[in-house]
């Protein structure tokens, strides 16, 4: 590989930041023998890479004997300790990043407190960036910016790793309901169709049929419907928008399509709809409130298998 480096050369920026996801620290290391850390806790996350020889990462009472293109994730708040070997004392890297979005980009990798070890064989690529970003780290929009877009493209390559330990095939399709859910509701106003939200997840349709129905109890397509017209009954309260322009806005291109489907699910069409809560909008807005709560009580559902 080439790689010539300080026995440790990090970097803290430490000016109070906020926004989704932002870099708080980096560097890289190359460790003494038995050069060790904590037990202690890290305000934020942080992701470790082996570049080169051996060591120990210990998190909870697990413990993982890693070596080089394997890595390794810290949680905010999280008690771990981690050692070099003996004889062949690790080179690693590693990025410390926050946000109010940090711990949803997380659960999307698939890595966790409970699954924090994964593999990666973009040793080159992730040197590189880091590097990068150590060479951009004076204060400025510029080299701010350049960091943090270095990140995500850092949290990219470390999540084409899969999940070493612990996930088990449970995990994997609970994680596979979600994102595609959480695809369904950033989409809902696009006229996607199943294949889409299956093509998104890169499973199968006759799959993803198979998970909605064991962790929602309902078919994707089914899913896709109650959660477009449960938007619309929510536009529908409001009084001067056309239930045209709401049709549009739920990924309906067609307003008699949409009519249909509204009235298959509420049972009234969407313009008496409209005209019940007018007339007694106490009573609808209670009513509808429930089957929102409904409807969000089933989603919730979908924790069931734990984290990502």
């Amino acid at each position: 590989m080439g790689i010539v480096m300080e026995k440790a050369y990090k970097l803290e920026f430490g000016r109070a930041q906020d926004g989704e996801l932002f870099v708080t620290c980096c560097g890289c290391s190359q460790t003494e023998p038995l050069h060790c850390f904590g037990p202690a806790m890290k305000p934020h996350y942080l992701i470790h890479y082996v570049l080169s020889g051996k060591g120990l990462f210990c998190v909870g009472e697990k413990e993982y004997q890693l070596e080089a293109g394997y890595g390794f994730l810290i949680e905010p708040g999280q008690l771990s300790f981690y050692q070099s070997d003996k004889k062949e004392p690790w080179t690693y890297i590693w990025v410390g990043f926050s946000g109010n979005r940090a711990g949803e980009y997380v659960g999307g990798m698939g890595i966790s407190a409970r699954h924090p070890v994964f593999h990666s064989d973009s040793s080159d690529e992730l040197y590189r960036i880091v590097r990068d970003m150590m060479e951009h780290n004076t204060f400025g929009a510029a080299n701010e910016l350049r960091r943090n877009g270095l990140l995500q493209i850092f949290l990219s390559v470390v999540s084409q790793g899969a999940p070493v330990a612990g996930q088990n095939e449970e995990d994997k399709a609970n994680r596979y309901v979600r994102r595609a859910v959480e695809f369904i509701q950033r989409n809902y106003c696009n006229p996607i169709k199943v294949t889409d939200v299956a093509d998104y997840v890169c499973i199968n349709r006759s799959y993803l049929y198979t998970l909605f129905e064991k962790f929602i109890g309902m078919s994707p397509q089914q899913f896709l419907a109650t959660y477009r017209l449960t938007k619309a009954a929510e536009m529908l309260m409001i009084p001067d928008l056309p239930v045209e322009s709401i049709a549009l806005s739920c990924g309906y291109q067609d307003p008699l399509t949409f009519s249909k489907a509204f009235k298959l699910i509420k049972g009234v069409s969407p313009s008496v709809y409209k005209k019940q809560m007018q007339q007694d909008e106490n009573r609808v807005n209670r009513e509808h409130l429930r089957q929102v709560e409904d409807f969000i009580a089933k989603l919730g559902r979908l924790e069931i298998g734990g984290e990502p």
